[in-house]
């Protein structure tokens, strides 16, 4: 799903060597917030339980900008991972445009709720989160119990897949 004129989303395998690197920088930059590289509760993702990976590429420049997936949590249910855009490129509706794509693939993937997790160090993602119309929800899964860890949740359906694309 294209939803933004100047960006490029494409679906990528999970060992794609430009999301790989994507999702380095990613945990890169929230080791430096988190102060440690241990700043993830429960398994990291992997291509076994990723439902989706993408990356966003400038259309002009063929630059990559920024990334996402879903995790498969169940049938119904999947979670938003390694949602990150670089930083030259934050504030220009990058990361709403992934997310836009990633709730296209869900809905199309018979996904009826996405949830994300944000750390609470990670109030731009708190905040973004919650402008796309997430809704905090009681931590799951690996989250329960932890601390730093603030999650939400959004019911998907073609109603909301599309208002997300036009955000």
């Amino acid at each position: 799903m294209q939803t933004n004129p100047r960006l490029n989303i494409r679906q990528v395998t999970w060992a794609n060597p430009v999301g790989a690197d994507l999702r380095a920088a990613q945990q890169a930059e929230l080791d430096a917030r988190f102060g440690s590289t241990d700043h993830e509760p429960g398994p990291p993702p992997s291509e076994a339980d990723t439902a989706v990976f993408v990356v966003a590429y400038e259309k002009c420049s063929g630059q990559p900008l920024g990334c996402g997936g879903l995790r498969m949590l169940d049938a119904e249910t999947a979670e938003i991972k390694r949602l990150y855009v670089v930083p030259y490129a934050r504030g220009s509706k990058v990361a709403s445009s992934i997310l836009a794509a990633l709730e296209g693939y869900a809905h199309s993937y018979g996904f009826r709720l996405i949830t994300a997790e944000a750390g609470s160090v990670q109030t731009d993602g708190r905040s973004f989160y919650e402008s796309q119309g997430f809704e905090p929800v009681p931590n799951f899964g690996p989250y329960i119990g932890v601390k730093h860890s603030l999650c939400f949740a959004k019911p998907i359906d073609s109603h909301s897949a599309a208002h997300t694309a036009m955000t």
